[in-house]
């Protein structure tokens, strides 16, 4: 099996989920953010290339407006950025939707993405869904991403449960789900990361309905 040809991408690690509306919950925001500065520091020493993206709303939208001061990078991600390979903005979840990543990509051999950054309930689940149809493998760092506590119409959900059911349905069939620490040694040594599956996924729900059962 031949060594991945990876980038690192930095999804939306902006102010909005720090100091506006959107604060992640979970995991603590602050930690994330550690790792997503630990991930791109581990993949400019390993010279795999970072993509950094930032959402961006209509003028006057409550959330991640290009005139706010929330629209704005984190300042531990900022000073990163400056040495990002590629950045550009986008206006849907997807960071694939109208953004020409597919094509920066396909230039670059690239057949691997690597997604930190927020929310896991939002941009990272859209973006990972996008990258299925496009045959890029898709690895998610769950120490790197976060989440919003959520309630609606539909009900309601707190940010753990949140976070920690999606990577499991993450990891079940479209990515490989996996830690900063074991990214890094994978980056370093060149191994590929194997998520699961979905059939084996399901017989051990399976199996552990039936023990609750019994």
């Amino acid at each position: 099996m031949s060594a991945p040809r990876r980038a690192l991408i930095v999804i939306d690690a902006q102010q909005e989920y720090f100091e506006g509306l959107l604060q992640i919950q979970y995991p603590a925001r602050d930690e994330s953010l550690a790792r997503i500065a630990e991930a791109m520091d581990a993949a400019e020493q390993a010279g795999v290339p970072t993509v950094v993206v930032q959402h961006q709303a209509p003028a006057g939208f409550p959330v991640f407006a290009p005139e706010s001061p929330t629209f704005e990078l984190h300042p531990e991600i900022a000073q990163r950025a400056e040495s990002a390979a590629h950045r550009f903005t986008k206006s849907y979840a997807s960071i694939f939707a109208g953004t020409g990543l597919e094509d920066w990509l396909r230039e670059r051999e690239i057949d691997t993405i690597t997604l930190v950054g927020y929310m896991t309930n939002n941009c990272v689940l859209g973006s990972t869904a996008a990258a299925e149809p496009l045959g890029l493998t898709v690895e998610v760092l769950s120490d790197a991403t976060g989440a919003i506590d959520i309630v609606n119409s539909a009900g309601s959900a707190p940010a753990q449960q949140v976070h920690e059911t999606i990577m499991a349905v993450l990891n079940s069939n479209w990515t490989a789900v996996t830690t900063t620490s074991a990214w890094t040694d994978a980056v370093t040594s060149g191994d590929a990361l194997a998520g699961d599956n979905l059939i084996e996924s399901a017989a051990r729900g399976r199996d552990l309905t039936v023990l609750d059962a019994n």
